[in-house]
């Protein structure tokens, strides 16, 4: 099992959650997390219940983190967070979260969400010019991977969608 930890700049806890550390490479982590998972949401102060598998992308290199709703070997939606890379330590996987945030809901275009939050929240939590680049950056190059149809959106891992999401 991974902990894994979404921080809100600098470094104030947003919130957490546990996976099954699947895969590690150089560049990244691949998490399943299964349905009935908690994760604890310290900014609006709750715990909720998930009631969906995912498949999990942790960049340690990339502005970004990725993760596919799965079931009966489909990718059902995508919900992606600009943030800052990942580090992992031990069983705990740590990164920022910008708040900018590229969704492709079931049966819907890709969009980004988030932005006005990303405006408010430069502000709150005092980010660096340098910081705001790299969120705007990263949504760039993100946009352009998922348009690209390059890994993580290739369906390389198929494979890997259908053995976890059929049990």
């Amino acid at each position: 099992m991974i902990h894994m930890k979404s921080m809100k700049y600098p470094d104030i806890p947003h919130y957490e959650w546990k996976g099954r550390l699947l895969r590690k490479t150089p560049e990244y982590a691949m998490v399943l997390c299964e349905s009935g998972r908690e994760l604890k949401h310290h900014t609006k102060n709750t715990t909720f219940t998930i009631d969906a598998t995912s498949l999990e992308y942790f960049f340690f290199k990339e502005g970004y983190t990725v993760a596919m709703e799965i079931e009966e070997g489909k990718i059902l939606s995508y919900y992606c967070n600009i943030a800052m890379p990942s580090v992992l330590n031990d069983n705990q996987l740590r990164f920022v979260d910008l708040d900018l945030d590229v969704v492709k809901r079931r049966n819907e275009d890709w969009m980004v969400v988030d932005e006005d939050e990303f405006e408010v929240n430069s502000v709150k939590y005092g980010y660096p010019a340098e910081l705001k680049e790299y969120a705007l950056r990263s949504l760039y190059l993100l946009q352009n991977k998922i348009s690209d149809n390059l890994f993580p959106f290739d369906e390389n891992d198929l494979e890997l969608v259908r053995k976890y999401s059929m049990g």
